[in-house]
């Protein structure tokens, strides 16, 4: 029996990811090369594709190796390069929550929540989803989300859980409300505003898909909850619990002191210096890299920690997550061995053309299965309506859909599947930060990706019989 558990384990991380580029790899020698001219769009200024131009080009295959262009294994480089900024994200996050967790006050605040709530632990599960989901659904949350991460772990484990159940609580809750999309600027607004059709509209239709889809979610991650609290060993990251240190003992709760008060204070008015530069000044991963770093740098004065001390925690802090961080831009080389051997709006092209001429709901449900493959290959939400909307507006036209059902399928394909993904930068962000190894975040989730696919197959098809528009 035990041979048999070592002959069934599922591969490292890193393996998984490197066997989905040689796969990569090999399409680029097996599928045409192909590509769309992209022109700007006079109502947007955006980039998006024209979907009558696409044209088979001359092969470009990937070379194993070469001397003089990129090759296979340069792939992982530029893989690093391209997603740099998500990697230094990671590396600067982890370790300026290392500062603030050194002053003790993490601890301390978390435990006092903890031990208020007791047994009534598991209502925080959906109170904290439903208030990420808001964030979602209005101004897009997603890589913001990241820096609530190990709070979340931290206060599960307080309560008993583990860090998948801190994890989700925090990241299903913004994904629940960022694929419901009511009034997601980067996602539904791009997508209704390519395919020229009033913005936000359908809006009603959205509130339940997020009801829904939150719902569906925060059950799912309660059942699991109970059963580890009951059982710890039960927990799909049993191994990451026993050898974690940080484990917060509620018998034995430190004193809540003014410095920790001076740290909690430092930490609001980081978040809230960050909410304001986002919504007034469109902040993105840069801007709340700069501003993480100084909320942890400035918490740990104000906690009382000295100057070296504060540094060994960050350099702590930012090592703990080095196989994490890498992760991404390791995912990231997938698309980059695609993009070299210009095999991606070949696969868009072969996509949108295997749906025309089906029934409406059959071809409605396979737009969003489309989609769901697609955001694999583009994980960007706004990057994808710029590529694919073009194509998929136009498509609805020539199977008389609304082309409401057009963004339907294209905001279920990007919502869904980013919980899962490999090649999701901010999914590989909250598992890095979590310490979760990717394996084990596939394995308890897949589940709740079958439910939700379901409901969004549901959704799809109640659209198309009711003609949303």
């Amino acid at each position: 029996m035990t041979e048999k558990k070592k002959f069934f384990k599922v591969p490292h991380t890193y393996v998984i990811i490197f066997t989905i580029i040689i796969i990569a790899f090999i399409g680029t020698y097996i599928i045409p090369a192909g590509e769309y001219e992209r022109v700007e769009d006079p109502n947007t200024g955006r980039m998006v594709v024209d979907a009558e131009s696409f044209e088979y080009l001359e092969p470009n295959p990937v070379p194993f190796f070469s001397f003089g262009e990129d090759h296979l294994f340069t792939a992982i480089y530029n893989g690093m390069e391209a997603a740099s900024n998500i990697i230094f994200f990671i590396l600067i996050v982890g370790g300026a929550f290392a500062m603030i967790q050194g002053t003790g006050a993490v601890d301390a605040g978390i435990g006092k929540v903890a031990v208020a709530l007791k047994d009534r632990g598991i209502i925080l599960i959906p109170v904290l989803m439903a208030i990420f989901s808001v964030g979602g659904a209005t101004i897009g949350m997603a890589e913001e989300v990241i820096v609530f991460v190990p709070i979340g772990v931290a206060l599960a484990r307080a309560l008993g859980y583990d860090a998948i159940v801190g994890t989700a609580m925090i990241a299903l809750g913004a994904a629940a409300g960022f694929t419901g999309g009511v009034a997601n600027p980067f996602t539904v607004g791009v997508a209704q505003g390519i395919a020229e059709i009033p913005i936000y509209s359908a809006a009603w239709y959205r509130i339940i898909i997020l009801l829904v889809t939150l719902t569906i979610a925060a059950i799912y991650t309660m059942r699991y909850a109970i059963k580890v609290k009951k059982d710890p060993s039960k927990s799909v990251v049993a191994e990451l619990e026993k050898n974690t240190e940080s484990t917060l003992d509620l018998s034995n709760i430190p004193d809540f002191t003014k410095y920790h008060i001076f740290t909690f204070l430092v930490v609001l008015a980081g978040f809230g210096v960050m909410i304001y530069g986002i919504i007034e000044y469109g902040w993105y991963i840069k801007e709340l890299t700069s501003i993480f770093f100084m909320m942890g740098l400035f918490a740990s004065l104000a906690g009382g920690v000295g100057p070296s001390r504060t540094a060994g925690h960050f350099v702590d802090g930012a090592r703990t997550i080095v196989f994490g961080a890498l992760v991404v831009g390791i995912a990231r080389g997938i698309l980059v061995v695609m993009e070299q051997g210009l095999i991606i709006d070949t696969v868009i092209f072969a996509m949108g053309e295997s749906i025309s001429g089906l029934p409406d709901i059959m071809a409605a449900n396979l737009m969003f299965v489309v989609q769901l493959v697609l955001n694999f290959f583009i994980p960007s939400g706004s990057g994808q309506a710029a590529t694919t909307m073009p194509i998929m507006a136009p498509l609805a036209d020539l199977l008389e859909m609304p082309r409401q059902i057009a963004v339907f399928a294209y905001q279920f394909g990007d919502g869904f599947t980013n919980s899962i993904i490999p090649t999701s930068g901010v999914l590989m962000s909250y598992l890095a930060i979590a310490k979760i190894p990717y394996e084990k975040w596939f394995r308890w989730i897949l589940p709740l990706m079958g439910m939700w696919f379901l409901s969004g197959v549901i959704f799809m098809s109640v659209a198309v019989i009711i003609g949303i528009n």
